[in-house]
């Protein structure tokens, strides 16, 4: 039996990278994914790249308007919840000195406030035992220059999955956090400097592929993690951890 075998999920910014591969791999295991970007173009080509079992929806997760939409579709289509993975993100690489207004705004309203509201409003979808997962990143462990706004702007994550661990223990429904380090995505293109670079700062000694942040959301997603809630899980090839 596959491991999201008639399972709904719900996973923000899925238009690339490590949150498309992870919603081409919830369709494998079984799951029918609901997906968001906010570019139209994107988003058709996202679908288009999963195949079937997938809706995608125009939104912005930093726009609660936008939030009510998706959930409003889900709840027209399936009614319900499984999964949760509240992926949408954005990062700003400045130096403390030229981290701008704007820049601190935007990160903050996607990376903390976009995924606050994104598990509300899903909050009365979300079946018992379901799983909540929210992409977070090594930034808010190491003291990465030029990340400073970016990791404080995840750093609540780790908040919310204690607190919602609580809050939500009674109805089974586990909340964790999937923090990448470096991991083979668009913003390396063209930058083969910068990723050798963080491949000799690596344990493993190169960066990470998208489908292994994948596979480790579907751990979390699926009933072989039913004991491990209120955690922060790093995919980093030990990074942050040595």
């Amino acid at each position: 039996m596959k491991k999201l075998e008639n399972k709904v999920a719900v996973i923000t910014g899925a238009t690339s990278g490590m949150a498309l591969a992870t919603a081409k791999l919830f369709v494998a295991e079984g799951a029918y994914v609901f997906i968001t970007g906010r570019r139209q173009k994107e988003l058709d080509e996202a679908v288009e790249s999963i195949g079937s079992n997938v809706t995608g929806v125009l939104a912005d997760s930093a726009n609660l308007t936008d939030l009510d939409r998706l959930m409003e579709t889900v709840k027209s289509e399936k009614g319900h919840i499984d999964v949760v993975f509240a992926s949408a993100g954005t990062a700003d690489f400045a130096p403390l000195g030229q981290v701008t207004e704007e820049a601190f705004d935007k990160m903050f309203d996607l990376n903390a406030k976009g995924t606050f509201f994104t598990i509300q409003k899903a909050l009365p979808l979300l079946r018992d035992k379901a799983s909540i997962i929210m992409t977070g990143t090594i930034a808010t462990i190491k003291g990465m220059p030029s990340l400073s706004a970016y990791g404080a702007s995840k750093a609540g994550l780790r908040v919310f999955a204690r607190a919602w661990t609580n809050e939500l223990k009674l109805r089974g429904i586990r909340v964790n956090v999937l923090s990448p380090g470096p991991i083979e995505t668009a913003v390396f293109k063209g930058n083969e400097d910068v990723k050798a670079h963080m491949a000799s700062q690596i344990p493993l000694g190169r960066i990470g592929q998208p489908d292994e942040i994948a596979t480790t959301a579907l751990f979390l997603a699926s009933n072989d993690s039913s004991f491990i809630t209120g955690s922060e899980i790093c995919v980093d090839g030990g990074m942050a951890q040595i």
